[in-house]
């Protein structure tokens, strides 16, 4: 029986390293963790915050996920998206405001707060 999500797995093109920490750490306020040293040597980055945790893989054929996504709920969302300008809205979910960001390397990422 499954109890709980441990995390969600996006991929990343090589080098994208910077700019994951730059939008996941800066920009949506997670923290990088560590990586056991046996997968640090693949590259990527993991990222944990409050009851989510999310792993980038480097994928050398990447290609961003554009339909599939992760949702991530949020205590602010004004906040988040005054510093992502290209923000899209929508009112399609009963009971939350939402809208949808690109990650540095083009994954889609759902962001929403309770109405």
């Amino acid at each position: 029986m499954i109890i709980a999500l441990h995390h969600v797995q996006l991929a990343a093109p090589p080098g994208s390293e910077p700019e994951l920490r730059e939008f996941y750490e800066g920009v949506l306020g997670l923290r990088e963790v560590p990586k056991p040293a046996e997968l640090a040597e693949r590259g990527g980055a993991w990222f944990r915050g409050e009851g989510v945790e999310v792993h980038l893989g480097i994928e050398e054929d990447f290609r961003p996920a554009r339909k599939a996504h992760p949702g991530f709920l949020v205590d602010d969302l004004d906040e988040l998206v005054a510093k992502l300008p290209d923000a899209v809205s929508d009112d399609l979910l009963p009971g939350y405001r939402r809208v949808y960001v690109t990650d540095p390397v083009g994954n889609r990422i759902e962001l929403l707060q309770a109405s």
